[in-house]
């Protein structure tokens, strides 16, 4: 069986609003287009896994299980829109609390678990964010990274074009992107 590109998204300010340290479940809102985004990436067959820097949990400004009571609800948000994401992967470290990891983004611990896990080619895959440290992984591991101009993306625009990745106003340009250039399964 030939390995395939997945999508690694970034979770707030690309899916979701980022009304930063979020732990209520309530305040999770989907980004306009969001979730059908997600919906046609798998209706394509690619593997959509999150990929999400959680320092408020090492600030202590959320618990853990804070934080998976709003990943629950994002995948029930998704739901409703015929849409999933096949894992989430999250780094609960701050360097200048915890010190360094390989998994804290642009780190690339956690991409190459969920290839394993998922058997994903990482240098057919796409990253999907809308802060450069979201993206820069895709340069070490060989895959395309694609900035969106949603929450943080218009501050990280010149930085991030400068280094070759696409921009794209939102998620929904981002997976129009991504299925005009995908290859077959």
């Amino acid at each position: 069986m030939t390995r395939r590109g997945g999508v690694f998204l970034d979770r707030d300010g690309t899916l979701i609003a980022d009304p930063g340290y979020l732990a209520d479940p309530a305040a999770v809102r989907l980004l306009p287009g969001a979730g059908e985004a997600v919906a046609r990436l798998n209706h394509a067959g690619l593997p959509v896994i999150v990929v999400t820097n959680q320092s408020g949990i090492a600030r202590g400004l959320l618990r853990e299980a804070q934080y998976l009571a709003t990943e629950a609800r994002l995948d029930g948000l998704l739901a409703e829109h015929g849409a999933r994401v096949e894992a989430h992967y999250f780094c609960p470290h701050h360097p200048d609390i915890t010190g360094p990891c390989d998994c804290r983004k642009p780190g690339p611990l956690l991409y190459r678990r969920a290839a394993e896990r998922f058997d994903l080619d990482l240098g057919a895959a796409w990253w999907v964010g809308d802060r450069l440290r979201d993206l820069q992984a895709a340069i070490g591991l060989g895959g395309r990274g694609i900035l969106v101009l949603t929450g943080a993306g218009g501050e990280e625009a010149d930085r991030s074009r400068a280094q070759g990745f696409e921009i794209v106003p939102d998620l929904a340009a981002a997976a129009t992107l991504i299925l005009s250039q995908a290859k077959e399964p």
